[in-house]
């Protein structure tokens, strides 16, 4: 055999090695799904979540989600379900029972730890589903757009899906990508700009500058909302994130003029948030 030959054989065998391991958070769950199988509501959440592992892992984008919360009276429902099948005192009955309880904070965490594990596996922050990509592509109608602190670019991926002759430039500073793996597999090419050189680059040549999840921790998103007021007024800003919550700075929050016409709302309805994150799409001016 010769090296070409090799090489290519050892790529295989490393992608199939890929696809038979599971990470453990989807092992977890799959586990999980198992065990309650009985429980419908429970089975259905858990269901949903593989099934946007199995899209991503695909690299395609993944359906909104419900939230991912276990139903209130899910104890209730396990109690009546163990009292149905064992009589009382029955050790089997017992068994099950304490298997159920030991399980069922554990899953709630595992729900509730779901943006954590696509953070981590996908480099994806904004929960970036099909139907909000669509909605977004009709609003921006084919304009021009740059994205900034793109991650691994799954908005502007989105709108190339959506639409494949928009003009879209797709740029980060890619500063994250030392620090986590993840960062290494955008799913669409980006260009290595911080948002300030992305905007200075670009900024007559787009009509919308879009940002999604900047960090609460810098005042990045502060100083480009300044810079677009000042040099670039005519370019509409588009912001994804929690209004003085998960995302974006104080700063920017305070000074940020943020509205939701009728339009912008229907792109917003899609967001679907799963969890207590408040994620919404704003213009920014």
């Amino acid at each position: 055999m010769n090296p070409k030959q090799l090489k290519k054989l050892k790529k295989r065998v490393k992608r199939a090695h890929k696809i038979i391991q599971q990470p453990a958070y989807i092992k977890q769950l799959t586990q999980y799904r198992d065990l309650f199988d009985p429980f419908p509501e429970v089975k259905f959440l858990i269901n949903n979540i593989l099934e946007s592992d199995r899209l991503l892992k695909n690299g395609l984008l993944p359906q909104p989600l419900p939230q991912l919360l276990l139903p209130n009276d899910i104890q209730d429902q396990v109690f009546e379900y163990v009292n149905q099948h064992y009589p009382k005192g029955d050790p089997q009955g017992d068994e099950l029972w304490n298997k159920y309880s030991t399980a069922l904070p554990k899953l709630d965490k595992a729900l509730r730890n779901f943006r954590d594990y696509l953070e981590d596996t996908y480099g994806m922050w904004s929960y970036v589903n099909a139907p909000f990509a669509k909605a977004l592509s009709e609003y921006l109608n084919g304009k021009p757009v740059l994205e900034v602190m793109a991650g691994n670019g799954y908005i502007s991926k989105g709108l190339r899906n959506n639409n494949s002759t928009q003009k879209i430039y797709t740029t980060d500073s890619q500063a994250w990508v030392k620090e986590n793996e993840t960062g290494k597999h955008p799913v669409t090419p980006i260009e290595k700009l911080d948002a300030i050189e992305a905007i200075k680059k670009y900024g007559d040549q787009v009509d919308y500058v879009i940002m999604s999840w900047a960090p609460d921790k810098q005042e990045t998103d502060w100083e480009v909302l300044q810079l677009l007021r000042a040099d670039y007024p005519n370019v509409k800003f588009l912001v994804i994130g929690e209004k003085n919550g998960a995302t974006d700075s104080k700063v920017f929050w305070k000074n940020a003029n943020l509205s939701q016409d009728e339009e912008l709302q229907k792109v917003n309805r899609q967001l679907h948030s799963f969890d207590l994150i408040d994620e919404q799409i704003y213009l920014v001016k």
